[in-house]
């Protein structure tokens, strides 16, 4: 097969592709890519692939006739999630699959870094060290928490919630999801649309997973922070844009919420002078909940097990269309 592709590797994982391909036409974009927030551009190598790997030009993933299969380097798939292009690879019975296993791991593990971090106030005492140094004993010790017996509503419940929902598991929290479609196999309390203000008002922890798109937008408001009980924690590993950062100021400097960790922003990079980096109970990491020293690899190893799926004839790894 004529397999095309457009992300940048490191040597090791370049190497990989190339000799576990061997049997078939590897084809390297003219113009990679390492911006995975940004579609690729259009190249037309691709117009002869039947495989795409990588960030293709949406508008070619519209148009070859001989695509099989579109393969993202990203666990996240925004900018392919448009009704016209369900509809086109519906039509013609063309899979597209994501690298959301590759950091689903890391991103959960992310998040429950932040809240158990949060709970025994390592951040509040890096920044004691950093500024003061003042040995305060009373504040960081008596203000520390257990995440035992606390309640977590998670939005989006993929793999990074299920992974999320397990690693909580022994410490015996309350754990609950919002998604757009149940399956029956998760594990945990689904909260319904009736429930939704009651579920927000009493969790002390809530998770931001959501994808963006049209129905996610500023999808965390004014009136959603407002309904969250007074002091929760409020974690953002999904994307920028589907929060309202002017509602979440607000909600933060009125201490309504206890506190606030993004690893995402709108925009990003978040500009020193934006307010959110100066808010006491604001903490922010740089997009970066997916990282793990070995991406690259793990993302050809994804890509190649899914292309033996494919040559099997077996369902595949994460495909969302």
């Amino acid at each position: 097969m004529i397999i095309w592709c457009n992300t940048v590797f490191d040597a090791p994982a370049t190497r990989l592709l190339r000799e576990s391909l061997a049997g078939h036409t590897l084809i390297e974009a003219s113009t990679a890519t390492t911006d995975v927030l940004m579609p690729g551009a259009p190249d037309p190598a691709l117009a002869e692939a039947e495989l795409a790997f990588g960030q293709p030009a949406f508008e070619q993933v519209m148009a070859p006739r001989r695509l099989r299969w579109v393969h993202l380097s990203t666990a996240g798939y925004t900018l392919y999630d448009r009704d016209d292009l369900r509809a086109e690879l519906r039509s013609r019975d063309i899979p597209l699959t994501t690298s959301s296993d590759v950091f689903a791991d890391p991103c959960a593990q992310h998040v429950l870094a932040m809240m158990l971090g949060h709970a025994r106030q390592l951040p509040q005492s890096v920044v004691d060290q950093l500024t003061t140094r003042g040995w305060a004993y009373e504040a960081r010790r008596y203000e520390s928490n257990l995440l035992n017996g606390r309640s977590v509503l998670i939005f989006g419940f993929g793999a990074i919630g299920r992974l999320l929902a397990a690693y909580l598991a022994p410490f015996g929290m309350d754990v609950a999801a919002v998604r757009r479609t149940a399956t029956g196999d998760e594990g945990v309390r689904l909260v319904s649309p009736e429930d939704l203000c009651a579920a927000l008002g009493a969790a002390d922890h809530v998770v931001n997973l959501l994808p963006e798109n049209a129905g996610t937008r500023g999808y965390f408001d004014a009136a959603k922070f407002g309904g969250m009980k007074r002091g929760a924690c409020f974690y953002n590993v999904g994307r920028g844009r589907t929060v309202d950062q002017g509602a979440l100021l607000a909600t933060l400097q009125a201490r309504h919420l206890g506190c606030a960790y993004l690893d995402v922003t709108d925009p990003e990079p978040l500009p020193p002078e934006h307010p959110l980096w100066s808010v006491p109970n604001c903490f922010i990491t740089p997009h970066t909940a997916g990282g793990r020293r070995d991406q690259d690899p793990a993302l050809v190893r994804h890509f190649l097990e899914n292309l033996a799926r494919l040559e099997r004839g077996e369902p595949m790894l994460n495909r969302v269309i």
